[in-house]
This record gives C-alpha cells, structure tokens and sequence, in this order.
C-alpha cells in the first residue's frame, strides 16, 4: 500500500462496513430499551391517576349515598348538627382562585416578557433569580407573611379607604352580614395566592417566550415592525399553547393551596361569602381544618367527597383547556 493511500485511509477512518456495524449494535440495543422505560413512565403515571379517582370515590361513597346532591346546594358545614355543604367552601374557593388569576396571570406574563425581550442579559438574570427565589419559599412563611403583615394593612388602610369611598358601593366590594374587618377575608387570601402562583407562572412562560425562534423574530423587525408588534404577532402567537399551560400550572397550585389561605381566608364555613372583604373558606382549608376533628365514619367520608370535588373540578379545568387550545391552533393555522 502506497503512502497517498495511507494518508486517505488515515482521513476516511475505518471502513464504511465496520463504521455502521457499531450503530446498528447500539440501534438494536438502546431504541427497545428506552422505549419500554417511558412506556412503563407513562403507563405509572395513568395507573397513579385513575387509582387517586378510584380511591377518593370508593372512600367518598357513604357521604354520597347519605347525602346526595344536597352536598353541593348546602352552604353550611356544621357535623354537630348533621349538616354538610360544599357549597360556602366552593365559592371561597373559585372567588380566592379567580382574584388570585387576575393578578398573577398579567403580572406574570409582563415580567416573562419584560426577562425575555426587554432587559439586558444580565438584568435579566438577576430579575429572573430573584421571582425564581419565591417559588423556593414555603407556603407556610407566605401564611405568616401574609398574617404579620398584609392582613393589619388591610384592615387599617385599603378597607377603610375602600369602603369609604364611591367603590364601597359597587358589589363583590360592598361589605356583607359576615364582615369582620376586612383583615381576614377572600380578598386577603387572594393577593398571597397571587404572590405564591406568580413565580412559576412566569418561569414557564419565560421559558416558552424563549423557544420562540429568533430568525422569525429578526424577519418581523426587518419588515418594519415595533416590539410590541412583534410581541402580539409572533412571540404571543408561537407561545400560546405554553401560556395557557403555565396559567394553568398556577391556577392548579391555586386552587390546592391549604395553610396559607387558612391563615387568612377567615374560616367562615356557614355562609357563602358576598364580597371580597368578607371572611370565607375554601376545599382544601376545609379539609385541613376539619379533618383533625372527624369523629364519625360519615364525617371522614364528606370531607373525602370534598376532595373528590376538588378533583373533578380541576380535571375539568384541564379538559377545557385542552380543547380551547386545540380551538385556538386550528384558528390560527387557517389565519396562517
């Protein structure tokens, strides 16, 4: 063998037949096995979901059968007097969780494109860690905070502002029988849950806005367009999906926080709250507060069928979403 053949064997590496035996070797080999492994991942968590649903039916079934719809249509939960109603801690729940969207879902959004499009680099890292940093912190410490510090400025400063001016007049605002303050309230509880749901809110929504392709992004400003334009027109309509899903994320951790919200919902579990400044309950405080005191089989069984609710309520949540989402890429793939 001649020196020039040397040399172009020595830049061609080893011959095509040995080069490709290797691939085929680790093709046969890991492809199957990692294909079972998520295979087996996914079929866990499937099994995990529908033996949660079997469980908090199967042990929610007495107060079912005992109670029946009436469950849900009756507003006071008192179990000394054989009285067990949903219906006071579901409209805590859904007025807690819906002040707390309100703010945490724009806010969020702001900040995720205030990180992405807006701020240098470095800003933007420091910004970043520090909203991260609130999802590090426990719930408790946000209960305490909120107790410590929101809950007398409330009651000394934005309720009597609120209430005495024109906007105590307006309902949701206007004070109702249960009032008590203003300290502890659905208002209250609502703004840490917006403090609590805001960081992971904004990390997926970052993290999305960021897998927008740059080259699309470049072509808009190169044909004229403003930020803002580029924002609402590319980045918005590339993240959709991951926006909606990171709402949703938050408004899971929402409507499953317990200890903060009993902090400073105020455990009214006799009425259904009529405004934003009376004191109320919701699902998953109740069943924090009351489970402790459960005495009978029928007690334990209705706080149980209070969880199964909550499920219900969240995989309807997440169905509805799903089909929005698949609604509005269909929409704007025909726009396309």
């Amino acid at each position: 063998m001649s020196t020039v053949e040397l040399d172009m064997q020595r830049q061609t590496g080893p011959r095509r037949g040995a080069a490709e035996a290797a691939p085929r070797r680790g093709h046969r080999f890991g492809d199957p096995v990692f294909r079972v492994l998520t295979l087996v991942c996914g079929l866990l968590v499937t099994i995990a979901m529908f033996t949660l649903a079997g469980v908090l039916i199967y042990d929610s079934w007495p107060a079912i059968r005992e109670l029946g719809f009436s469950f849900l249509t009756t507003v006071s939960w008192s179990p000394s007097s054989g009285s067990y109603g949903a219906l006071s801690a579901l409209a805590g729940t859904a007025l807690t969780t819906i002040v707390a969207m309100v703010i945490a879902v724009p806010l969020a959004f702001v900040i995720a494109l205030l990180l992405t499009e807006l701020v240098p680099p470095s800003v933007a890292r420091v910004i970043g860690t520090a909203v991260e940093m609130l999802a590090a912190i426990p719930s408790i410490i946000f209960g305490m905070w909120g107790l410590y510090v929101l809950v007398p400025f409330m009651q000394g400063t934005v309720v009597p502002a609120v209430t005495g001016s024109w906007l105590g007049d307006l309902p949701l605002i206007r004070p109702g029988a249960t009032f008590q303050g203003g300290g502890f309230s659905i208002l209250t509880a609502g703004l840490v849950l917006a403090v609590m749901v805001l960081p992971f809110i904004t990390a997926f929504t970052r993290d999305v806005l960021l897998m927008v392709p740059r080259v699309t992004k470049e072509a808009g400003y190169g044909m004229g367009s403003t930020t803002w334009e580029v924002l609402r027109r590319i980045s918005l309509r590339y993240a959709l999906s991951g926006v909606v899903g990171a709402a949703f994320i938050g408004l899971g951790r929402a409507l499953g926080e317990t200890m903060a919200v009993a902090y400073l919902v105020g455990g009214e579990f006799l009425n259904v709250p009529s405004s934003l400044f009376d004191p109320g309950t919701t699902v998953a405080s109740l069943i924090a507060l009351q489970f402790g005191e459960a005495m009978t089989e029928l007690d334990i069984s209705a706080l149980i069928a209070m969880g199964l609710v909550l499920f219900a309520i969240t995989m309807v949540f997440q169905v509805l979403a799903q089909m929005w989402l698949k609604r509005a890429q269909r929409t704007a793939g025909g726009r396309a």
